[in-house]
């Protein structure tokens, strides 16, 4: 493929993606969640191309997982070397050269003082399940807190601290004891109706004041999970005296601060995590979606006093996979060498133009975000706020018809996060669509 802007040819969905989604339909699981018929054949860069020809372009980036890109020649060389030799040998019984250099580098790219210690597993939920259990095991504490609108993943430990959609949690529980859930540092929709700066920073402040004051003791808390950006909850940016309050009294209560940086990592922010804009050292870090541009591949990254745990007491049958591993190497490289840097300059592009339209269109309520994670707030009335949820769903929908994927995430926020090799041109043309869709939406 040689274009790098989109183009559709057919009906959507074409009459090969029919017949595939026809198949589907019938034989896949229920609980799959289809946004719009979309049947990829192939992608190149920031272009996909669907089964009848037709060519999109991408700025979901398959749940912020494809940052480098579809097919990108250095991550394809990692993964075709790799495959030559082996696919697989049980990387917690042996040793490769892939995982050791692997775990080296998370080591030393990540912001925290001191040796640092990396397991590998599978996935963003697998990294959530274990530090679940290394801040229980180090701490010796039973509970967790975690934030409302959070995600982190749907077994049934990480599912505990999940509260970012009901249908999630429903009729699976009861869930794990021991997990409390405050509010998340939402200024556009605070919880407890306060203004900031005024505010004092209460959303933070809610854990002494609230939670240790009427139901636990600090003494009893093992760790506090948060997203530096709330993902599935809004592509929500707190203010930055949130992260640094909730540092100060984990610390002063030794409690650990794990930070998940799942979906707003690698790169994504202009800054290997999203937790560095914030001047905040976190003890524990979770990666996954973007760690191996698309393969499966999780990380917990710990300062090495905390992954004190024996050998034995936790494991992984294909977690650190070498070909996932070889990937991951290319996408750190990838990231260090010019795509934080793209993210930054781009995402800088992409929040201006966005802002403009902001002031075109009365039902954008807000618009934030830090480097390429960019949310858009819809609502029915600035005054009021109500969400516009259902304009939501039908401006994603619209925009996959004009050849521009988005996703939608919260009650009513569309997330723009294409892939970390995106150009202005494509930043510009994804505007340009997106503006076009508003103003159909605005007149019918």
């Amino acid at each position: 493929m040689t274009l790098k802007f989109p183009e559709i040819k057919t009906e959507l969905p074409g009459k090969k993606g029919k017949r595939i989604i026809a198949k589907d339909s019938h034989y896949a699981s229920r609980s799959y969640i289809k946004e719009y018929p979309l049947v990829i054949e192939r992608g190149e860069g920031a272009i996909i191309e669907d089964v009848d020809g037709n060519r999109f372009l991408d700025f979901m980036a398959g749940i912020a997982v494809n940052i480098t890109g579809y097919s990108h020649p250095k991550e394809v060389e990692a993964v075709k070397r790799q495959s030559d030799k082996f696919f697989h040998i049980c990387s917690t019984d042996f040793y490769y050269e892939s995982f050791s250099n692997l775990v080296a580098q998370l080591a030393k790219m990540a912001p925290m003082s001191g040796e640092k210690s990396v397991f590998l597993n599978n996935s963003g939920t697998e990294a959530v399940e274990t530090a679940i259990k290394l801040s229980r095991y180090y701490t010796k504490r039973p509970s967790i807190i975690a934030f409302l609108g959070a995600f982190h993943g749907r077994t049934t430990g990480a599912l505990s601290l999940t509260s970012s959609k009901p249908k999630q949690r429903g009729f699976f529980g009861p869930f794990m004891p021991g997990v409390y859930h405050l509010p998340y540092g939402y200024c556009y929709r605070c919880s407890y109706n306060l203004k900031y700066d005024s505010c004092g920073i209460y959303c933070a402040e809610a854990i002494e004041k609230i939670l240790c004051k009427s139901l636990i003791s600090p003494e009893e808390i093992a760790s506090v999970f948060v997203e530096p950006i709330l993902g599935e909850g809004g592509y929500v940016v707190p203010p930055i005296e949130f992260h640094q309050r909730l540092r100060e009294y984990t610390r002063k209560h030794n409690m650990l601060l794990v930070v998940d940086e799942i979906q707003s990592g690698m790169g994504r922010t202009g800054k290997f995590l999203a937790i560095e804009n914030y001047n905040v050292e976190p003890d524990i870090v979770l990666l996954a979606k973007g760690l191996a541009s698309g393969l499966p591949l999780g990380a917990v990254i710990s300062k090495k006093k905390f992954m004190s745990w024996k050998p034995g007491t936790h494991g992984s049958t294909f977690g650190g996979n070498p070909v996932a591993c070889e990937a991951s190497l290319a996408t750190l490289n990838l990231i260090e060498e010019g795509l934080m840097r793209n993210a930054l300059k781009t995402g800088t592009r992409l929040i201006k133009k966005l802002k403009k339209l902001k002031e075109k269109f009365s039902i954008i309520g807000d618009v934030r975000g830090k480097g390429l994670m960019v949310g858009v707030e819809l609502v029915k009335d600035r005054k009021t706020r109500e969400p516009a949820t259902r304009e939501t769903q039908e401006i994603v929908r619209k925009a996959f018809k004009k050849g521009l994927l988005l996703l939608p995430c919260g009650e009513s926020v569309i997330r723009f996060s294409p892939p970390l090799i995106i150009s202005p041109e494509q930043v510009d043309v994804a505007v340009d669509i997106f503006s076009e869709v508003i103003k159909k939406i605005k007149r019918g």
